[in-house]
């Protein structure tokens, strides 16, 4: 399973290859993760070095204290973070076109042309590798045009509909 691990801001790839073995970067290493009953204290070895970490969730990320550095981190998976990166960066005024984060088929729109929406109401539900994804308006608007309906294919950044 591949991730990206976003930690102080700065992103890095990260693919899961077996039980011990992780691709991080370019570079592949063993791994050995256990946490201890009831704490936040995970032991981790990495390619045979003890190291002791702490991780604390919040709201949408993990605090990791480890070798006494603190470092924000936030772990998604490819889908994950298409989804996240096909709302990101949206003007709260003029034209914004949803695109399609990944290839799919689409299962609904429960929206209409000229249409009043708020930000976060679902727009269009798209079926991709088995998992239904709804995708959301990044801020509210008007439907100005649908490009797309239920049960038709759309290949990733297709325009699906506009919102002004």
């Amino acid at each position: 399973m591949k991730y990206i691990a976003e930690i102080d801001g700065l992103e890095f790839p990260i693919e899961i290859l077996d039980e011990h073995h992780v691709r991080f970067g370019q570079e592949i290493i063993e791994v050995d993760l256990a946490a201890v009953s009831g704490q936040p204290i995970y032991s981790l070895l990495v390619n045979g070095e003890s190291y002791e970490g702490y991780v604390y969730p919040e709201e949408g990320f993990l605090q990791v204290l480890l070798m006494g550095q603190f470092y924000s981190v936030r772990v998604m998976d490819e889908r994950e973070k298409r989804l996240r990166t096909a709302g990101a960066a949206v003007s709260p005024t003029g034209e914004f076109t949803l695109k399609a984060p990944m290839p799919g088929l689409v299962i609904a729109v429960p929206v209409e042309e000229g249409q009043q929406v708020e930000k976060g109401q679902i727009l269009v539900i798209l079926e991709s590798m088995k998992m239904q994804n709804e995708l959301r308006a990044p801020r509210a608007g008007k439907v100005s045009r649908l490009r797309v309906k239920a049960g038709e294919s759309v290949e990733q950044k297709q325009p699906l509909l506009n919102i002004v």
